[in-house]
């Protein structure tokens, strides 16, 4: 590790760059300089930190090692001598050719160097990619036998390796001919000998994206393969797995599914890594999107990542960095001892005010959130890698591993205009401990439920230290104190949410208050129970189980949205409320949004079925209420939302008027994406959200006293294109 007075020099510097201001968005100061100088470079074709999907960096022996370009010989292994803060030539060479670049794999026995030759265009034959091999005994790597082997004969704009259980090394690259750029894959025989034919992914529907896209590989959960690419014509960002027991070349061993969908959601921008530790065997991707291109709104989501949970086959995103703040070329590194998703990027310097555009060479910063609920803060992060005198810094790069106290973390990037190398080495003990987080939202209630009038002290209990408190106890009343006591004055069902906040972020929760009338009876309408269901892979119906505990005269209402805008056959009892909003009306791309209410009998079966006009996926549910009218449902009209521009972070749907007292407000939302987050409207409660196939959310609000409700909006996690819709459902009696 560093001697204790050069990290404490490195402490004191960053804490100097952040006392004047110059950590987040961009001023007019001069940019300090932050991390250390480095070889310089000449010779090589392409920036010799680049690119993108690739790891140039490894941990091996008490040692960070990399794969550097050595100006007259070559691409040469390096060690970092942490004393002297400089990487040694270890004289072992691997690719001489200057117009290569490299992906690294050490594997605890083995070091793997995959080099192909890069190309921003067409892919050119008789250029080959190379996979090297190389055994390690007391600092010293010695090349194996036979190597290098061939992955492919094609040039390609990147190339990453992965290796699986049974020992075969795994590759993936796009390839551009013609003007078609098709997603290849290879996989050798057990430790890298021999190569097969390169084939596109079996069973993808679409494995031809823009010929600027690319596609990255990682081996995950112990015992698969997984391959994510961008179509950018699409929006999608497809995520592909294969078993390592199974045939390597069939269709059926491949599962294909969507990770990111939706208008400029996704760009060229990809890397990916595995926690190799975690037996749940989660992956996260950072993925660049294109909502940048002609728009001036600074506050779209620029930076994505995307948690994939393999035992639920479920992704889940989250904003890292936005379109003001400027930044692109991500690379991520997870931190075990600190349970951290550490994302580095490329953006302007301190020094440059705005955003020229995006992609613009400067400094590389970092930003950091929890593995666990990724919530990462405002602005472009904290500078690490920064040449005060040459704003030029770009393409980081690191490792595959995950890191630790004892390996700390090394990220390289390089300026290519002053020709040299440079890095960020610090320690991840107790010198460095997690970056602050977003605070966990919790409070206590006392009474949670009475006759009204009924006075609750509300008690926060968020973690987090939160440093502003948003209180919406459901009946329109707000509050900013931190303890707060509320009086409600009509009987009815609210629900009390916290929105706990602090510079890092915010989140929320709700309790249920329950008012009763003064004469003791209970509130007309609530809501018994829910349940949900969805398709991943395209069905031509869409089958919804029954809630648990439903009894005859129940109202059910179910909602559900599906892909690609199909017709619906509404089974027997049920009786439309939207009957197919369309968020986009073409055939091949957009959704449809349906929901639908039913009486339930004293025969109900035990799940109902909707028949499509053709196979889609989709996602929905049914919530079942007691207390409501058998003979008229519903209270009020049905209003409507659409936006199509798959740029909305939110959606408001007009007023409701009901004409009973103690009616609830129902009503929800659908998107063309397979990525859930959406928030129900202020003081509602969301009953459920489908987690896959075509995300849609359903969620109701008591309204003790009858009139106009006002507004109801949703807000995203991301920009999406959705439709909502909301009614009343009138009490019994």
């Amino acid at each position: 590790m560093k001697k204790p007075l050069r990290w404490l020099s490195h402490l004191l510097a960053l804490s100097i760059v952040a006392a004047v201001g110059l950590v987040g968005a961009a001023g007019p100061a001069q940019a300090a300089t932050v991390g250390t100088p480095s070889i310089a470079y000449s010779g090589v074709s392409n920036p010799p930190t680049a690119d993108k999907p690739q790891s140039k960096l490894w941990w091996n022996d008490g040692s960070w090692w990399a794969n550097m370009w050595k100006t007259g010989s070559g691409w040469s292994i390096y060690r970092l001598d942490r004393g002297t803060d400089t990487w040694v030539d270890t004289g072992v060479r691997s690719d001489s050719r200057a117009s290569t670049s490299s992906d690294t794999l050490w594997d605890g026995t083995h070091l793997y160097i995959a080099s192909n030759v890069v190309t921003s265009g067409a892919s050119a034959a008789g250029q080959p990619a190379r996979l090297y091999r190389y055994s390690y005994s007391n600092g010293t790597y010695t090349r194996s036998s036979g190597f290098p082997t061939t992955i492919s004969n094609n040039s390609s704009e990147s190339l990453t390796i992965a290796k699986d259980s049974t020992g075969a090394v795994w590759a993936s690259w796009t390839q551009v001919s013609g003007g078609t750029s098709t997603v290849f894959v290879n996989n050798s025989a057990s430790g890298g000998t021999s190569w097969g034919a390169p084939f596109v992914v079996p069973g993808a529907a679409d494995p031809h994206p823009t010929p600027d896209d690319l596609s990255a590989i990682v081996a995950f959960e112990g015992d698969e393969i997984g391959i994510m690419w961008t179509d950018q014509a699409t929006g999608t960002a497809w995520w592909a797995t294969h078993d390592d027991d199974e045939s390597a070349r069939t269709a059926s061993s491949w599962k294909v599914r969507e990770a990111i969908k939706g208008n400029k959601q996704v760009d060229d921008h990809l890397n990916i890594k595995t926690l190799q530790a975690d037996p749940s065997g989660r992956v996260f991707a950072a993925v660049k999107t294109s909502l940048n291109d002609g728009s001036s709104d600074p506050n779209l989501a620029q930076l994505v990542l995307v948690v994939f949970k393999p035992a639920t086959g479920s992704f889940s995103q989250t904003t890292i960095a936005r379109t003001g703040d400027c930044v692109s070329r991500p690379q991520i590194v997870l931190d075990t001892e600190n349970n951290r998703v550490r994302a580095f990027h490329t953006a302007p310097s301190t020094s440059v005010s705005g955003c020229p555009f995006s992609g613009v060479a400067g400094s590389i910063y970092e930003k950091t959130a929890s593995m666990d609920n990724p919530i990462f803060g405002s602005g472009r992060g904290t500078p690490v890698i920064q040449d005060a005198n040459s704003a030029n810094m770009n393409d980081v790069t690191s490792t595959k591993q995950s890191v630790n106290a004892a390996t700390g973390i090394v990220v390289m990037a390089s300026n290519n205009v002053t020709k040299r190398y440079w890095f960020s080495d610090r320690s991840l003990g107790s010198g460095n401990p997690p970056g602050p987080t977003a605070p966990t939202a919790s409070f206590t209630a006392t009474p949670t439920s009475g006759t009204a009038p009924l006075t609750v002290d509300f008690t926060d209990t968020s973690t987090g230290s939160p440093t502003s408190w948003d209180w919406n106890f459901g009946d329109g009343s707000t509050s900013t104190s931190r303890n707060p006591s509320h009086t409600y004055s009509a009987a009815g069902t609210y629900s009390a949410r916290l929105t706990a906040t602090n510079a890092e972020g915010s989140s929320s929760t709700t309790r249920t208050i329950t008012v009763n009338p003064s004469g003791g009876t209970s509130p007309g309408i609530s809501a018994r129970s829910s349940s949900t269901a969805n398709a991943a892979t395209a069905t031509s119906t869409v089958s919804l189980p029954a809630p648990t505990g439903r009894t005859a005269g129940d109202v059910l209402v179910a909602s559900f949205t599906t892909d690609l805008n199909p017709t619906v056959a509404v089974p027997t009892g049920w009786t439309a409320i939207v009957n197919g909003l369309s968020i986009n009306s073409t055939t091949t791309t957009g959704a449809r949004v349906f929901a639908y209410y039913r009486v339930v009998g004293s025969g109900d079966p035990a799940s109902y079925t909707w028949t499509l006009s053709k196979a889609v996926k989709w996602g929905g549910g049914i919530t079942a209420y007691d207390g409501v009218s058998n003979t008229t449902p519903l209270d009020s009209a049905v209003t409507t939302a659409v936006n199509a521009t798959y740029t909305a972070t939110s959606i408001t749907v007009p007023s409701v008027t009901t004409t009973r007292n103690g009616a609830r407000l129902i009503g929800g939302v659908g998107f063309d994406t397979a990525i859930p987050g959406a928030t129900a409207p202020t003081g509602w409660t969301e009953r459920w959200e489908a987690a896959n196939g075509q995300i849609a959310q359903q969620a109701d609000q008591p309204q003790a006293t009858a009139g106009a409700a006002g507004t109801a909006t949703w807000t995203f996690s991301a920009a999406k294109a959705a439709a909502a819709w909301r009614t009343a459902l009138r009490p019994a009696g």
